[in-house]
């Protein structure tokens, strides 16, 4: 074993999240330790190839603390100017979200403050929002477009996603959303905005190297299945990955629909029947679940979680953060709600938010703590690992790493 790491972490625990037969793959007395980003031990203290000091640069104690996987949160419209917080007053008044909406409320406002906005201001915005996420130990996230709903609104909000992994040392997946509402230029017209995405932006941001993934709303209030099929379809011819908001309100057959096409997740799928479970199960597709916005919606429907299980779908928690429906600052929050609202263990939880996030963003380089992954790990001053769930706020990880970079 190559030894001369970068780094030495002593007197941890590990929840490595590897399947080693105990609970979050559990290493008591252990040691980890990486090199040029990436982990080159992590184990047993007592497997250690010779005396600490002579492997490593750097070596601390940590003198009990647990180490996970950093957090990975799959699922974020973080990036818009503006916010919502008169509308939830409103709603709280008694204004029925069709009332807030004829009054130039909803995601139009949205839109048209994001529009508004310049890169500089959009980004000024959205920084804070990203560094809470960070401080809570998310190491890598999504950030979707689709408050632009226009090519320069569009490409703007992705470029000024790209800027906060950059500012930040995090890892930031960027995923167009361009099919999330119809801009209020083509009231009437849904299948020539849809003309519009699918011939103009998605291939001119695609070939800016602006594209990670492919993502539609397919709703009632959204776009019909056959018109996110031909996103989908689009996406595929393009090379992209492609995941969908599906099934949140009814169930329109989105699950199934992007399991047709491999799709890295389908997300929300409270209304999501047995079929779409199935189709999910034989495509590989991860099951993201939304609690925040379960919540602050008020609503009744729960996930199939025990058919999800059953089926052995690989089930992601992530914030849904954005300013309408989940104004969640935190994935740690986020975790403890699918447990308290959708019924989760702790340790699923936690694989929800890292193994299992990592796959809904199509990344076999993390999520885990494993030698030859990235060394993106959160430092935590908790005595057991459901912590992390069980408190409902408080203070966040003592550290975090991003490939071995420190960053809190």
């Amino acid at each position: 074993m190559e030894t001369n790491w970068d780094c030495l972490l002593l007197d941890c625990r590990l929840a490595t999240l590897a399947d080693n037969g105990q609970p979050y793959g559990r290493i008591d007395d252990a040691a980890v330790a990486w090199k040029d980003g990436l982990i080159a031990f992590a184990g047993p203290r007592d497997e250690l190839p010779g005396a600490p000091e002579s492997l490593a640069r750097e070596i601390e104690s940590l003198h009990g603390a647990w180490i996970t996987p950093g957090l990975i949160d799959c699922h974020t419209h973080l990036v818009f100017a503006g916010d919502r917080a008169q509308e939830f007053e409103q709603r709280l008044n008694g204004a029925s979200y069709e009332e807030v909406a004829r009054a130039g409320g909803g995601i139009n406002s949205t839109v048209r403050r994001t529009r508004a906005a310049s890169a500089e201001a959009l980004l000024a915005q959205s920084l804070p929002r990203a560094r809470a996420l960070l401080a809570d130990g998310v190491t890598t996230l999504e950030i979707k477009s689709g408050y632009g709903l226009n090519l320069d609104s569009e490409r703007k909000m992705l470029q000024v996603a790209r800027r906060i992994g950059e500012e930040l040392g995090v890892g930031v997946r960027t995923t167009f959303l361009g099919a999330h509402a119809l801009p209020p230029e083509y009231s009437g017209n849904q299948s020539a905005y849809i003309d519009e995405v699918c011939i103009h932006m998605m291939p001119a941001l695609a070939a800016e190297g602006l594209v990670d993934a492919v993502d539609a709303f397919c709703e009632n209030i959204g776009f019909t299945p056959s018109e996110t099929r031909r996103v989908l379809e689009t996406a595929q011819g393009l090379g992209i990955p492609v995941k969908l908001h599906a099934d949140q309100l009814s169930d329109l057959h989105g699950a199934a629909l992007v399991a047709e096409f491999r799709g890295l997740s389908a997300d929300h799928i409270e209304y999501t029947g047995i079929a779409g479970v199935k189709a999910m199960a034989e495509a590989g597709t991860v099951a993201v679940l939304l609690p925040g916005a379960f919540h602050v919606l008020r609503e009744t429907r729960l996930p199939p979680i025990a058919a999800l299980r059953d089926h052995g779908v690989a089930m992601a928690v992530s914030t849904d953060l954005n300013p309408g429906t989940s104004p969640l600052l935190s994935l740690r929050l986020a975790m403890s709600l699918a447990c308290t609202l959708f019924r989760l263990t702790p340790e699923e939880a936690l694989r929800g938010t890292t193994v299992h996030a990592a796959r809904a963003l199509g990344l076999g380089d993390r999520g885990r703590v494993a030698v030859g992954l990235r060394a993106d790990l959160c430092v935590w001053d908790i005595g057991e690992p459901a912590e992390l769930c069980y408190w409902l706020g408080g203070g966040g990880a003592r550290r975090v790493y991003a490939g071995g970079r420190r960053l809190v």
